[in-house]
C-alpha cells in the first residue's frame, strides 16, 4: 500500500486518473466513499459529469487519506539566492 509524505503527494497521485483508474488504484486502502455503481448510474444517465463525480471522488480520498496518514502540507521553503559581496 502506498505511503504518503505530505498531502501535496496524494494530490500529485490521484490528479492524472481517469475514473476507472480512480477505482482500481484506491481499492487497497479501503476508503469509505460513493458506491461505484451508484456513481457509473449518475454519470450514464447524465445526472453529473464524470469530471465532477471524479472531482468529488478524488477530494473525499484525499481527505479520508490525509486523516488516517497524519498528513501535512509540504512546508513552503522560499527561494533564497546568494550574492557575492563586491
Amino acid at each position: 500500500m502506498k505511503k504518503f509524505k505530505y498531502i501535496q503527494d496524494i494530490d500529485d497521485w490521484l490528479d492524472p486518473m481517469s475514473f476507472e483508474e480512480f477505482w482500481y488504484a484506491v481499492e487497497p486502502f479501503d476508503l469509505v466513499l460513493q458506491d461505484r455503481d451508484h456513481c457509473a448510474e449518475q454519470i450514464a444517465g447524465g445526472e453529473v459529469a464524470e469530471d465532477t463525480v471524479l472531482s468529488v471522488l478524488k477530494y473525499m480520498a484525499r481527505r479520508e487519506l490525509t486523516d488516517r496518514q497524519g498528513l501535512k502540507r509540504r512546508p513552503v521553503t522560499p527561494w533564497l539566492q546568494l550574492v557575492e559581496s563586491h
